[in-house]
C-alpha cells in the first residue's frame, strides 16, 4: 500500500461488496467469504459491523471526542470528567477506545468487526462491548468458533488482550497477510504527514508525542501465528 492508501486518505486498494455489505482490500474479499462460509456451516451468521473506515470518518470522531461532543471513557470503559482532564489524557483516553485518524487498521481494508446475525433478533442494537462475546453473552459460540478457526482462514485479533494500547475488542478481526505488512508500513514518519496535513484538533500535541503515540497505540497489537 502506498502512503496515503494506508493512512486512509485514498481507497484505490478496496472493493466494495453487498452481499454482506462492506468494504475491503482486494486480498482480503476471498478470505473473508470463506470465513463466513465456515461459520455458516455451523450456524453462526458471521456478519461485517464495520470495515473500510477512511480517514475523514476517524478525524470526524476524533475531533468530536476531543471537543466533549462524545464521552470519553477510561480503560475500565467508566465515564470520565471532560473538564477535569488535560489535553494529555484527552489524547490518551481517545486512544484507548478510538485510533488517531491515520494510524487507524480499519484504513487497510483488512480489519472487520464481526457479529453473529443468527444469536440476535434483526432489532438488536449492537453494542460492541466485551460482555457481549463473553461466554454468557450473545456471542458466546462465535467467540468460541472463532477461537478455534480464525488462524485456518488466515485472520488474528490484533486487541486479544490488554497490553496498555487499545482496549481489547473480541469483535475485531484482522487478515494477517495484508495487515502485518501494512503496520510495517505505517512508520511514525508516515502517520505524522499525515496528521500534520489534517485538521486534527490537538494536532501540535500529538505531533510532539507521535513516536510514544505510535508505539503505544500502533505497534503494540497481538501477532498472528501460524497454525502448527
Amino acid at each position: 500500500m502506498n502512503a496515503l492508501e494506508l493512512t486512509g486518505r485514498a481507497r484505490s486498494h478496496i472493493v466494495q461488496l453487498d452481499s454482506p455489505r462492506c468494504a475491503l482490500h482486494r486480498d482480503v474479499v476471498e478470505p473473508f467469504l470463506a470465513l463466513r462460509e465456515g461459520a455458516a456451516q455451523e450456524g453462526i451468521d458471521l456478519r461485517p459491523y464495520s470495515s473500510f473506515r477512511d480517514f475523514d470518518i476517524q478525524l470526524l470522531i476524533w475531533n468530536r471526542k476531543w471537543r466533549g461532543e462524545r464521552p470519553l471513557l477510561d480503560r475500565e470503559g467508566r465515564p470520565l470528567d471532560y473538564a477535569a482532564l488535560s489535553e494529555e489524557q484527552i489524547i490518551d483516553a481517545i486512544l484507548s477506545w478510538s485510533a488517531l485518524p491515520g494510524a487507524s487498521r480499519h484504513h487497510w481494508g483488512s480489519e472487520i468487526d464481526v457479529f453473529d446475525a443468527a444469536a440476535v433478533p434483526a432489532d438488536y442494537r449492537l453494542q460492541l462491548v466485551a460482555d457481549e462475546y463473553s461466554p454468557t453473552g450473545p456471542f458466546a459460540r462465535l467467540t468460541a468458533w472463532m477461537d478455534a478457526n480464525l488462524r485456518r482462514y488466515g485472520f488474528f485479533r490484533p486487541y486479544d488482550s490488554d497490553r496498555g494500547g487499545v482496549h481489547p475488542e473480541p469483535w475485531h478481526i484482522s487478515f494477517a497477510a495484508v495487515s502485518e505488512q501494512a503496520l510495517h508500513q505505517l512508520t511514525p514518519a508516515v502517520l505524522a504527514e499525515a496528521v500534520a496535513a489534517s485538521d486534527l484538533l490537538g494536532k501540535q500535541l500529538v505531533l510532539s508525542r507521535i513516536d510514544e503515540l505510535h508505539a503505544r497505540f500502533v505497534a503494540n497489537v497481538g501477532a498472528f501465528a501460524a497454525m502448527p
